[in-house]
């Protein structure tokens, strides 16, 4: 099954600095029917204006990946990381039995982001925190995995949670397939382009939701960047 959630329908929230729309309930936009999607708890499409950002903030027992679409995103924590982050690179903060973060635009354009919430397996833990830069070319015309909690795959930045955080680019044409076991549950979203996904059209930045799928083939329309999430 294939649902399309259309970019124009999701929650959103509008703060001057910040311009943000919610795939799943988050902060005042909340929908019972759309809690979550499996372990999958946030996907906010984010859009943050030049040298303003999130301050610090606490965070427990959630794993949070930010992909980072156009710009860079600089992050600070009570464990005394830093780092800047930027577009097609991804960070990921296991925020364990608690951690304090910021998050800001240092640049002088506006930092486009994906940030992704996932459940993790168990509560509590040390918090940590960690970015990588992925080469572009390593995304091109797969999925490449880029956050994960599966052992086997060690190349990418681990998270605490049954799932995995994957990316592709294409080209105008170009498909890439992804296996999914059928009891799982995957949604994607593409940053840019029009795509097919399994036969279903999807616009720059709409929601795709699967689920009781054995694969997701993905075509390209238009050249598109891709992230799909594989949950439990």
């Amino acid at each position: 099954m294939i649902e399309l959630r259309p970019f124009n329908h999701l929650g959103s929230a509008d703060h001057g600095w910040l311009k943000a729309r919610h795939h799943f309930s988050f902060g005042s936009y909340h929908n019972p029917a759309n809690i979550s999607h499996g372990n999958l708890r946030v996907w906010n499409d984010d859009e943050i204006a030049p040298n303003t950002g999130f301050p610090a903030h606490p965070h427990a027992n959630m794993e949070i990946i930010t992909f980072v679409r156009e710009g860079a995103i600089t992050h600070q924590d009570s464990l005394g990381n830093t780092g800047r982050t930027e577009a097609g690179d991804v960070q990921v903060m296991s925020a364990g039995s608690g951690i304090r973060h910021s998050e800001y635009n240092l640049e002088p354009v506006t930092t486009k982001i994906f940030q992704i919430w996932i459940v993790p397996t168990q509560a509590g833990g040390q918090p940590t925190w960690g970015a990588k830069p992925f080469p572009k070319a390593d995304r091109s015309g797969k999925f490449v995995t880029i956050a994960s909690g599966f052992a086997a795959d060690n190349d990418a930045l681990p998270i605490r949670a049954d799932a995995r955080v994957l990316a592709t680019k294409l080209k105008a044409g170009e498909s890439a397939e992804y296996a999914i076991d059928a009891k799982r549950y995957g949604y994607l979203v593409p940053a840019t382009g029009a795509i097919e996904v399994n036969g279903v059209r999807a616009n720059a930045r709409d929601g795709v939701a699967v689920e009781q799928e054995s694969a997701v083939k993905v075509t390209a329309l238009e050249d598109t960047e891709i992230v799909l999430v594989d949950a439990a």
